[in-house]
Formats: structure tokens, sequence, C-alpha cells
């Protein structure tokens, strides 16, 4: 039988195997694509389904479609997907990968998002509870049960700078 210590040294290793993994795969993305693994994880699914409803793309996400917006507008920006209104319902936008888009996707690593959800969806409801209650457990533990999950190793918040001291003018 382990030892209490010994459980926790395997579940903090396990933790840091996950940030690991991310990190790595995140900075390799952004390496070889100048996109972040969201912005990329977004391309790869149009890639595979496209046109789609913004909605849409934002539940295949797994993220809120009001997320979705500022990620569409830097993947726009960037010239790797289109936009277009609905004739029928201008509330309805469709996405497009454009053929800049469909280059990267080419060229570009997996992202950790896929393997991710790919390796839930073949466990059992019964597993994917066990997984979620464990979770849930070490998000109560570290008392950030009211944060908003942002999408994985995403640049949309950032860290203020610290602010260069300004040297007072001698008078």
């Amino acid at each position: 039988m382990k030892k209490k210590s010994d459980v926790m040294a395997g579940i903090v290793d396990d933790i840091r195997r996950i940030y690991q993994v991310l990190t790595e795969q995140s900075q390799r993305v952004e390496y070889e694509t100048s996109l972040t693994a969201s912005q990329l994880w977004a391309v790869k699914i149009l890639e595979e389904s496209s046109p789609l409803k913004a909605s849409d793309l934002a539940r295949r996400m797994y993220l809120h479609p009001a997320t979705m917006v500022g990620l569409l507008d830097r993947l726009e920006t960037k010239s790797l997907i289109t936009r277009t209104r609905s004739d029928k319902d201008r509330r309805v936008v469709h996405i497009e990968l454009t053929e800049q888009g469909q280059e990267v996707v080419k060229k570009s690593p997996e992202v950790v998002q896929t393997l991710l959800v790919r390796g839930l969806e073949k466990n059992t409801l019964e597993k994917l509870n066990a997984v979620s209650a464990g979770l849930e457990e070490i998000i109560r533990i570290l008392g950030v049960q009211e944060l908003s999950p942002l999408p994985i190793m995403s640049s949309y918040f950032a860290i203020p700078k610290r602010r260069k001291k300004t040297p007072v003018q001698p008078q």
C-alpha cells in the first residue's frame, strides 16, 4: 500500500507533466506557425469542416461564443479565415478557411487540445465523471472555482509589465 506522501507526490508530478506538455506544445505551435495553440486548433477544425457557424466552432472547441470573437478577429487579421453573414439570418456568421489558412494547416504540428479531446472521447461516461471529480477537487484545493476558464495556454490575459521607474530630475 502506498503512503499518502507518495500518492501526493505522484499527483504533483502528474500536474507538472500536464503543464510541461501544454507549455512545450504551445511554444512549438507558436514557433512553427506564429499562432497560439487555440488559434491553430480553430484553423484545424475549420480545415476539417469549413464553413462553420461561429457558435458551432465555439461548441467544438468547448469555448464560450464570446471568447470566439477575439480569436476569430486575430485569425481574420492574419488572413487565415473569412467571415460571411448569412443572407437568410443576418445574426449568423459563417467562418471559412482561406487558402493561406489551408497552407498553415498543412505545415503545422498537432495541437494538444485535439489530443485531449480525442482521448477523452474514447472514455466511458463513468471514467469521464471520475476524471472530472478529480479535477474539480484540484480546482477546489487551489481555490480557483470562480475563475473563468480561458483557452489552453492562451495569451488572452496580459500580465502587467513592471513599470520602469522614472528617474527624478534634479531641480
